[in-house]
């Protein structure tokens, strides 16, 4: 039975022992022959992978900093990072819902529950993202999700050695969103 919008799903913190299927849920969604199925690949701009368990455990471990998971009938659907910046700012990235679910109004809840998460842990008013400046379709998803474009942009973190470019000009779109003009939930 395919899932909607509707469809009842379970949110908990990432532990430790989730990285090996979080790394591989993430990966899935942006690269590889399965991000295909879904909307969100980077693969045709992106060889590579987009996270390993070390890097993921890194950023997992950071200070105000957590990964939602979402789960529908006990299976992995969806992740995020979320985390506290600075006082009344928040982070969102890494937002993953498994690429044969979307496109059903899944991401769009999960993405609500991971803003009001943040805001009742942190007290966050105003939450921030990252995304390829060349994926005009997400950062077009996105500003129907209530985002906006900053203006600034930041070079793409190649360093890390997991991915290579594809093309020219890959950058980093930042973009936020004001938690206060969006509904409590």
């Amino acid at each position: 039975m395919a899932s909607s919008d509707s469809d009842p799903f379970v949110l908990r913190a990432a532990e430790a022992a989730d990285i090996p299927a979080v790394t591989v849920l993430i990966n899935s969604a942006y690269r590889g022959e399965s991000s295909a199925m879904g909307w969100t690949t980077e693969a045709n701009i992106l060889q590579g992978r987009r996270i390993d368990e070390a890097g993921l455990a890194r950023v997992m471990a950071a200070p105000d900093t957590m990964f939602l998971l979402c789960f529908q009938d006990d299976r992995l659907i969806g992740s995020v990072q979320l985390q506290k910046v600075s006082e009344g700012v928040g982070y969102l990235g890494m937002f993953v819902i498994r690429p044969g679910l979307q496109g059903r109004g899944l991401g769009r809840r999960f993405m609500r529950e991971a803003e009001a998460t943040a805001r009742r842990r942190w007290g966050v008013t105003r939450m921030t993202m990252s995304v390829i400046g060349l994926r005009s379709e997400l950062i077009a998803y996105y500003q129907r999700c209530g985002y906006t474009l900053t203006g600034e942009r930041l070079p793409f973190p190649f360093e890390d050695g997991l991915s290579t470019a594809l093309v020219d000009g890959i950058y980093l779109a930042v973009m936020e969103k004001d938690l206060a003009l969006a509904p409590a939930q």
